[in-house]
């Protein structure tokens, strides 16, 4: 397994097959993906996981995160994510934030992020908002308790 830098284009590919394979696949390019940090997590050859990092100043938000289907539940995503949240966190970022699907929210809890009073309806799809703060070298803020993020 191998985590690395893909090009947007890749990116776009498993984004389709996996989040809105019924949708053009212009539906699930960002205006912005020319300024994202796309990563990919393979097994092999064959990608398998990629997510978008978007780093304006000291906030960061990751999109358009995809595991193939068959893939899921084999902890290949949770690698990526936390590559990502390391990687926000040594950019310096002091809050990161993703537009969760609803009933994803407990995944992403488990990687400290926390839901907030945000919410919105996209392709009939119900997001929610979440969050998660780091502080000073790495630090990551947990309801006022800093804790180490090792």
């Amino acid at each position: 397994m191998k985590i690395t830098l893909i090009h947007k284009e890749a990116a776009w590919l498993l984004r389709h097959q996996v989040m809105w394979p019924e949708r053009e696949l212009d539906y699930v390019k960002l205006e912005d993906d020319d300024a994202g940090l796309h990563y990919g997590l393979f097994e092999g050859e064959q990608l398998i996981s990629v997510v978008s990092l978007f780093i304006c100043g000291d906030e960061a938000q990751f999109r358009k995160f995809a595991t193939l289907e068959s893939q899921q539940g084999k902890g290949y995503g949770s690698r990526l994510l936390q590559h990502v949240l390391n990687e926000a966190a040594s950019s310096g970022v002091k809050r990161i934030y993703c537009n969760a699907r609803s009933h994803k929210a407990a995944f992403y809890h488990r990687f400290g992020l926390t839901i907030t009073d945000r919410t919105f309806t996209k392709g009939g799809k119900d997001y929610i908002i979440m969050e998660r703060f780091f502080g000073a070298s790495g630090e990551v803020e947990r309801n006022g308790v800093k804790q180490i993020n090792d």
